[in-house]
Order: structure tokens, then C-alpha cells, then sequence
């Protein structure tokens, strides 16, 4: 079942979005009066879960603000390998 929910319910009832989100449910999250993303049960993703020490963004050394100069494209490469 898919269910439209707008992103200011979704704050405000996570936690019960959560419990049938796990039985199931998928969302459609809409927010300025548009969809924007959705939540899927874990086993209906397209891609299978990745471990976290497999995952490129988890193994990325810190970026935040750059003092050595890199450019946004520096740090795309870092965190995606390209």
C-alpha cells in the first residue's frame, strides 16, 4: 500500500510512520504541496543494503569546510570516487 503523507504529519508521527513502515507501508512524502520522496520497507530498495564499512560515504576521511582549496568537484571525488 502506498499512502501520501505531507512532510509536517510525517514529523509529527515518525515513530507510527515507522511500526507500519516495518508491517509493509510505503509513503509518498509530499511537501509544498508536491511529492518529494518516498520510505520504503527495507526489502522492497532497489539496490540490496550495503555494509557500513562498505559504504563510500561512511569510509570518506572528514570534508567540511575546505581550507586547502578543493573545489566542491574535490570533494564529490572523496566522497564518490569520481
Amino acid at each position: 500500500m502506498n499512502v501520501p503523507i505531507n512532510a509536517k504529519r510525517l514529523r509529527g508521527s515518525l515513530p507510527e510512520v515507522v511500526k507500519r513502515v516495518r508491517k509493509g507501508t510505503r509513503y509518498t512524502v509530499i511537501y509544498r504541496s508536491r511529492p518529494a520522496f518516498q520510505i520504503v520497507p527495507i526489502t522492497d530498495s532497489e539496490q540490496p543494503p550495503v555494509a557500513l564499512s562498505d559504504d563510500p560515504i561512511y569510509r570518506a576521511p572528514a570534508v567540511g569546510r575546505s581550507t586547502d582549496g578543493r573545489t566542491a568537484a574535490d570533494h564529490d571525488a572523496v566522497l564518490y570516487g569520481r
